[in-house]
């Protein structure tokens, strides 16, 4: 199956825990003029609401993702959400 690229690097808010090694979990992202869910695996659990960065895509529709801190504030609020919230606004 082909790998989706145009999700890496995007930056994603976690809707279902992973769990780690033991099992992914689900993130949102916004690619392709909307949001979209995808299965996403962690090296370290991540709670629900965690703000990820998809590093790789392993197949269609499952990424991978770590911790992101969004230094500039332009993540999502909330899954789906369009609004951007900026620092000091």
């Amino acid at each position: 199956m082909a790998r989706d690229e145009s999700v890496v690097g995007a930056v994603g808010t976690i809707v279902t825990a992973t769990r780690g090694k033991a099992g992914p979990g689900e993130v949102w992202i916004r690619v392709r003029g909307g949001s979209e869910k995808f299965l996403a695996w962690s090296d370290n659990p991540l709670p629900r609401g965690t703000t990820v960065l998809i590093t790789d895509s392993q197949a269609p529709r499952t990424v991978d993702v770590v911790e992101w801190d969004d230094p500039l504030g332009e993540a999502p609020s909330s899954p789906g959400s369009s609004q951007i919230h900026r620092s000091g606004e």
